[in-house]
């Protein structure tokens, strides 16, 4: 009999909570979970606590006995650990809304993982990131890290190339709404069909989706063109250039929209900003009411709200992965790894996401053939600032993170730059402790 798990999820207290319990308990039967423990901050104790009690309730309407256990010690929770999961934000959602509302000042896009303000949570969350590579090797030097928390791509590269820690696995739940829609779009189920990814995290395209072996993304992209009003929510293309699309023929996430289309989206952020607030404030007035909900001692279940919050599909996605590792199961996952030579055109150290075989030794990307070279340059881009992104959080190199802001299509270049750098930096203070002494220049 197989050894039943020990989970812990840093970022205990996220309103995702709730749906990693439920994708747990749908696979109690083949995923036997003895413990699950919630691991959070001050700052995020009440609702760690709201969540952790709901998913007891969970648990027990379920008939299980896994144990539910809340804390503040992150090293007591990791001890012996089988599978480590992330989701927390450093700096919570005033943070984020930083990140979004700064940017525009200087008519920039302010976007949670795009531009300045995706940069600056990289500088905030890749040290944690790497503090908690260092735990797990020792006190759970065999468990698998699968991470959630964005910017994920950067954060997956950082583990693994910075932290050493090379049971990392990212994720993200972009390309399971993708093939969700894809398959809708072509009138399949979605077991029916069989989509291929490639590229980075919030800059992947759908390359490939084979019926009965024979490839439907045109067909697919043509459907999400000609009848907008019948796509899925994940693929809102009206709002697109169809000729840009068709030129394409492959799929885009939606996140491409903020490259291919910046001046649009840029004006619709700072009409958004003027009239109903950023994404953060929106998305934390959605929390209130949800941990409103969460209260409720009746409540047993996962509530449809949640998926009002963004992020739907996340149980699919970390579960997923856990489960194709303990059963050994060689599911196909899309999932952010060490690219090796997968994607050609980019270094063997960057993070590529693609679709990827997941079983016991871990995610094996399946080779991607070579891509057209608009692709390619696009990746090259993306990546070349990602990595000086990187480079600039582990080592508190201004330098390194100066030259993203220059490779970076959606930030100002120059002094005006450097002028957005230091008001992200003054603001984000407390968070930066490797730009100490740069921050105290400023504050002169």
């Amino acid at each position: 009999m197989k050894k039943a798990l020990k989970i812990v999820t840093i970022g205990g207290g996220s309103s995702y909570t709730p749906e990693f319990a439920e994708g747990l308990i749908t696979r109690a039967a083949h995923l036997p979970v003895a413990e699950w423990w919630l691991v959070d901050i001050e700052d995020g104790k009440e609702k760690m606590e709201i969540v952790g009690q709901l998913a007891q309730r969970m648990f027990k309407k379920a008939g299980l006995d896994t144990k539910v256990v809340m804390t503040l010690n992150r090293k007591e929770a990791l001890k012996d650990a089988d599978f480590v999961t992330t989701q927390f934000r450093v700096g919570l959602l005033e943070a984020r809304m930083k990140d979004e509302r700064i940017p525009l000042n200087y008519n920039s896009i302010g976007q949670e993982t795009n531009g300045a303000g995706g940069l600056f949570k990289a500088l905030r969350t890749i040290p944690v990131i790497l503090d908690i590579c260092k735990e797990m090797k020792e006190l759970c030097p065999k468990a698998w890290l699968v991470n959630f928390t964005n910017p994920a791509g950067m954060i997956t590269q950082a583990a693994i190339t910075y932290g050493k820690h090379e049971r990392t696995i990212g994720l993200c739940n972009v390309p399971i709404g993708m093939t969700k829609g894809i398959a809708e779009s072509l009138k399949e189920k979605e077991s029916d069909v069989e989509v291929l990814m490639a590229g980075l995290n919030h800059f992947v395209w759908a390359t490939h989706a084979y019926v009965n072996g024979e490839n439907q993304i045109t067909k697919s992209l043509n459907f999400l063109i000609d009848n907008p009003a019948e796509a899925p929510a994940n693929f809102s293309h009206e709002k697109w250039d169809p000729s840009t699309l068709r030129s394409m023929n492959v799929i885009p996430c939606s996140y491409h929209r903020y490259y291919f289309d910046t001046e649009k989206m840029l004006q619709e952020e700072i009409e958004n900003a003027k009239t109903k607030g950023t994404r953060a404030e929106v998305v934390k007035k959605v929390e209130e009411e949800l941990f409103e909900l969460y209260k409720d001692l009746e409540l047993k279940e996962k509530p449809k709200q949640l998926e009002l919050r963004g992020g739907a599909h996340y149980s699919d996605a970390a579960c997923g992965v856990i489960d194709a590792i303990y059963n050994d199961s060689n599911a196909r996952i899309v999932a952010n790894t060490i690219n090796n030579s997968t994607i050609r055109s980019l270094p063997p150290h960057a993070a590529v996401e693609s679709t990827c075989i997941v079983n016991k030794s871990g995610a094996h990307p399946l080779a991607v053939e070579e891509l057209p070279q608009w692709m390619d340059q696009w990746l090259k881009l993306i990546f070349s600032y990602q990595d000086l992104t990187i480079q600039a959080a582990v080592n508190g190199d201004y330098n390194a993170l100066l030259q993203a802001f220059f490779i970076n299509p959606l930030t100002p270049k120059g002094a005006k730059a450097a002028d957005l750098i230091k008001d992200l930096m003054i603001a984000h203070e407390q968070y930066l402790p490797q730009f100490k002494d740069l921050i105290t220049s400023y504050k002169k």
